[in-house]
């Protein structure tokens, strides 16, 4: 099989999809008519690179009814499209079906295409998820001792991948997964939806991700990191199903994304008490932006609790939380080191929250015995700005450790509606300092109110990060299936 080339356009953002359906008429030997139907795909979409190479799922065998296996499928294609990493790259297109699969892993210069009518199902067959390694930064797999299912799609030491598609969906059936994790059944620990490792230049844009068995998207020890356009559900009693967990990236930029998750809607992370300590990778140059936010046990934003190698230069506006535990969480404790800094939030809007703000320096967790009880993380510099929140039980929980307080909180110009039901007492601070102005109500005594002409304090940076200066372009499929 030939792989067809692609067309390159000038334009720069997706203009739609069009699909022609061509009737072949055969005759067959005894004269009766049969036909045989041919669709001839041309669609545009944005991406960080446009590719030269092209090909179907269905040029590899792929059949998409749902119960067939595509692992070798999709794997036949890839390994099969690599070779064009070095002649303009390639892309591999998902067309309309139900392509049951499990875990495959992507190439460098590759864009996977996910169709709008196109629907990845993950296995239900351990056999076809393999057993990898702990990260070096985690020691550990997170719900077991020892190794981890890989995820579903999986890339490491990659340069310039794209998965993407016109809000295709990744359904990861996870429920089978969530009833071993309760069951205590799970051998490893279980797969995520998307990884990315050790890479750079990474897409991962309009898509719907389904019932994850645990984590959605997972970029870690990567940089230069675009994801946008994620519709991203599961039924927020399902265990640890975060949306989007940079960890120990570099220049990340999250926006444009919904998600209803049991957990963390996004969860910044960056390894686990000693591990991550000697692994020593932050995250930070991380920007979220336009994120939606439905999960009433967990956190809109979470700054840990795996934060032991560090965390700082965060940006978030333009975020809307519902019906979520709390707007902005930042997780931690004796043992986990690290440090969590400069953290910026502003223009939140929170509806119907048990907290506005949360911070926690007992959090536990660990991922043995051996972590270091002198490793103190440093919280400071955690900036918030520009909110509106209704309904709220209590407008902030911020408790330090004893002896090491967190400093450098700055809250300005903040009105928290209190629900009828609300706690007596709507802050409560232990082993913090900073300051506020214009916050409504009035913040305990450890953030002194400042007076209104404070009141544009807590400022949000005004340079913008290398990632900003990411633009996409519109690129294009031409290619046909059965």
């Amino acid at each position: 099989m030939e792989p067809s080339k692609s067309l390159r356009t000038a334009t720069t953002r997706v203009v739609g999809v069009v699909s022609v359906v061509v009737v072949l008429v055969l005759l067959s030997a005894n004269g009766a008519e049969s036909r045989k139907q041919w669709v001839f795909d041309y669609f545009e979409y944005s991406a960080i690179n446009c590719r030269a190479h092209s090909a179907s799922l269905t040029d590899f065998g792929g059949v998409g009814d749902g119960i067939t296996s595509n692992t070798k499928a999709f794997q036949a294609a890839i390994d099969h499209l690599s070779q064009f990493a070095s002649d303009g790259g390639s892309q591999l297109f998902v067309p309309p079906g139900r392509w049951l699969t499990g875990s495959f892993n992507l190439t460098s210069h590759f864009t996977l295409y996910i169709h709008k009518d196109a629907v990845l199902l993950a296995s239900q067959d351990e056999n076809e998820w393999p057993v990898i390694d702990p990260l070096p930064s985690y020691g550990r797999g997170r719900d077991t001792q020892g190794g981890r299912y890989i995820s579903l799609i999986f890339g490491t030491n990659l340069t310039d991948v794209v998965v993407t598609g016109d809000n295709g969906t990744i359904d990861g059936q996870g429920a089978l997964w969530w009833t071993k994790f309760h069951k205590g059944e799970l051998k490893y620990t279980r797969p995520y939806l998307i990884e990315i490792m050790y890479s750079d230049n990474v897409q991962i844009s309009s898509l719907t991700l389904l019932d994850s068995p645990s984590w959605n998207v997972h970029p870690v020890y990567s940089s230069n990191v675009l994801i946008q356009g994620l519709t991203i559900t599961a039924p927020v009693t399902s265990p640890n199903t975060d949306g989007i967990n940079p960890d120990s990236c570099t220049n990340t930029r999250i926006e444009d994304c919904y998600i209803v998750s049991g957990d963390d809607c996004i969860a910044v992370k960056s390894g686990w008490d000693e591990y991550g300590i000697a692994f020593g990778m932050p995250t930070k140059q991380l920007v979220i932006r336009r994120l939606t936010c439905i999960s009433p046990f967990s956190a809109t934003i979470a700054l840990g609790s795996e934060m032991s190698g560090g965390i700082e230069d965060v940006r978030a506006e333009d975020i809307l939380a519902i019906n979520t535990e709390s707007g902005v969480r930042i997780k931690t404790a004796v043992g986990r080191g690290g440090y969590v800094k400069g953290i910026y939030v502003r223009s939140m809007t929170m509806k119907t929250m048990k907290w506005a703000f949360w911070m926690t320096g007992n959090y536990g967790s660990h991922a043995d015995k051996n972590y270091d009880p002198n490793a103190l993380p440093v919280i400071q510099g955690i900036n918030y700005r520009d909110m509106v929140a209704e309904n709220v039980t209590m407008a902030a929980r911020l408790e330090g450790i004893s002896g090491y307080p967190f400093t450098g909180i700055c809250i300005s110009n903040v009105t928290i509606g209190l629900a009828k039901m609300a706690k007596k007492v709507p802050w409560t601070c232990t082993d913090i300092a900073g300051i506020s102005s214009g916050v409504v109500p009035q913040p305990c005594d450890l953030l002194p109110d400042q007076g209104p002409e404070k009141v544009v304090a807590c400022n949000f940076p005004t340079d913008s990060l290398p990632i900003d200066t990411v633009e996409v372009q519109s690129c294009s499929y031409w290619g046909k299936h059965l």
